[in-house]
């Protein structure tokens, strides 16, 4: 398996014997839940679907995998989500095969997809690595390998030589899962998120954030953390160290 980070999106490409091309979280209609709250933003969708359209062409994929959170109102699906996710995920599916992955913010996706295209929400196995989303319990079937999931949006805080907090980056975590009977091998990748507006968890602040069952077995100190770049910070350990000093 050779991962390949694609910073600008974020998204990750997953190589083995296919070629997926993995996105997380993009959040169609988000800002009309700003708006509900106050804020007042023009629709980035167009922009947030040619970044992963550019991914799509750059690297030619067998499949793009959308890993949950397709689209962002909860319980209900917005006027902003019926007017723009039919015209983007065609644009999507004029480039590569699409399947979905649904997220907790995911209801009522599958009236914009075509058959085949949703996959069940414990999971799925795709050319040797298992996917989910990350707020539901996987599939017991995907236990003993790597399983790659969205849902957390981690990122991690960059300092400079004093210690000054300067901004908070998406990022990349790997660790192995311990306890509830996962056994020896089962590892998660959390994949960033790919919406600008929708926040993130601090990689220290993972393992006590509640987001669903996976993160209270993350390795608490051994877990690994890169930037979307593919720049390595180094274990959760060692970042909690150096924010120490």
């Amino acid at each position: 398996m050779h991962p390949e980070f694609l910073p600008d999106v974020p998204a990750l490409l997953m190589e083995n014997t296919e070629r997926v091309l993995v996105v997380a979280d993009l959040h169609f209609g988000i800002e009309s839940g700003l708006a509900r709250a106050g804020v007042h933003v023009q629709s980035r969708s167009r922009a947030r679907a040619l970044r992963v359209l550019a991914a799509v062409r750059e690297t030619g994929p067998d499949l793009l995998l959308l890993l949950g959170d397709v689209k962002h109102a909860v319980p209900i699906t917005s006027r902003q989500e019926y007017d723009e996710l039919p015209a983007l995920l065609d644009s999507f599916r004029d480039l590569t095969e699409v399947k979905v992955l649904p997220g907790n913010h995911d209801g009522g996706i599958a009236r914009f997809l075509k058959d085949g295209e949703l996959l069940p929400a414990a999971g799925a196995r795709i050319d040797g690595a298992g996917y989910l989303h990350g707020h539901t319990h996987p599939d017991p079937d995907l236990a003993g390998g790597l399983l790659v999931i969205g849902h957390l949006h981690p990122v991690v805080s960059l300092s400079d030589e004093v210690g000054c907090s300067l901004r908070a980056e998406p990022a990349y975590l790997y660790s192995s899962l311990t306890g509830e009977g996962w056994g020896d091998g089962t590892r998660v990748l959390a994949v960033p998120a790919a919406c600008e507006f929708s926040g993130g968890v601090d990689v220290l602040e993972l393992k006590e954030s509640g987001l669903g069952p996976l993160v209270r077995c993350i390795d608490d100190d051994n877990a690994e953390v890169w930037l979307r770049d593919g720049t390595y910070i180094g274990t959760l350990a060692e970042i909690r160290e150096q924010r120490g000093a």
